[in-house]
């Protein structure tokens, strides 16, 4: 059974899809160990609690140093023998060395088609209000392995979302979040667990399975 991490900082929408998927028996090889939060009022936190999950808080800026935050957060996932880190909306930087211990083991949610509004300060309802700005008819949301370059990650999955004539930003976030970022998550996460994704090249392949 691999053991999770899901690294939050706000609401949990993201996590609460997971929990539900686990409890539904979707997530068949994993079991969600631990819940990070950058923040201590996230209520994130809340449905972990419920959840029976252990959660622990670790903000930046309790640490003078990215090198301390570095060590500080690798001795949690360490702890927890986590094999598979999940940012479910987390507003932290994960460093160079993070990223290079834990190599195609984190997986990011981001709430657009990748290469579409992504990159360095793209990211919660800033995505949503430039894809209206830009007046797309489709947008969606893509899980992705992270690597050094801001949402530079191979792509896994992927789903589009009709963009409608009246949509507002938060409206066009829920959608999103309803149709595309809360079944495409745990499917990945699912996929990783039944050890059915590859990365060759840059790119995923998704092996043959079962589910």
């Amino acid at each position: 059974m691999l053991n999770i991490a899901v690294l939050v900082s706000g609401g949990g929408t993201n996590l609460q899809a997971l929990i539900d998927a686990r409890r539904d028996g979707m997530i068949k090889n994993g079991r969600i160990a631990l819940v990070v939060s950058s923040n201590s009022g996230a209520y994130a936190l809340k449905r972990a609690g419920k959840a029976g999950i252990s959660a622990e808080v670790l903000p930046r800026r309790s640490f003078a140093a990215q090198e301390e935050y570095d060590a500080a957060l690798l001795g949690l996932l360490n702890r927890y023998e986590i094999g598979l880190v999940v940012l479910a909306g987390f507003m932290t930087i994960i460093s160079e060395t993070v990223v290079s211990r834990f190599r195609n083991r984190i997986i990011n949610v981001h709430p657009s088609l990748i290469p579409s509004f992504c990159g360095e300060g793209y990211y919660g309802l800033k995505v949503h209000e430039e894809a209206l700005k830009k007046g797309v008819k489709v947008t969606g949301a893509t899980v992705h392995f992270v690597n050094e370059i801001c949402d530079g990650g191979p792509i896994i999955l992927q789903k589009a979302v009709e963009v409608r004539p009246d949509d507002t930003p938060r409206i066009l976030q829920k959608r999103v979040m309803e149709q595309a970022e809360w079944k495409l998550l745990p499917r990945a996460v699912a996929l990783f667990c039944e050890d059915r994704l590859e990365v060759e090249n840059g790119r995923v392949k998704i092996k043959e399975g079962t589910s």
